[in-house]
């Protein structure tokens, strides 16, 4: 389960940032590969982790 926590951390983490500075100013870098593609992978990923980790403790205890 730590690893599907960490996955999901860290997907998180990369869509950080990429706003600009002056409110007036666009910036492009809102949607880079890293913040559109990878990181909501990472996420999904994460979150597929979680769900078998948790069904196979619950395998285990049945």
């Amino acid at each position: 389960m730590i690893i599907g926590l960490l996955l999901m951390g860290l997907g998180y983490v990369l869509m950080i940032g990429g706003g600009s500075a002056d409110p007036n100013v666009f910036s492009e870098e809102i949607f880079s590969f890293r913040r559109i593609t990878l990181a909501p992978i990472l996420i999904l990923l994460g979150i597929v982790v979680e769900i078998f980790a948790i069904l196979l403790n619950f395998d285990k205890k049945v």
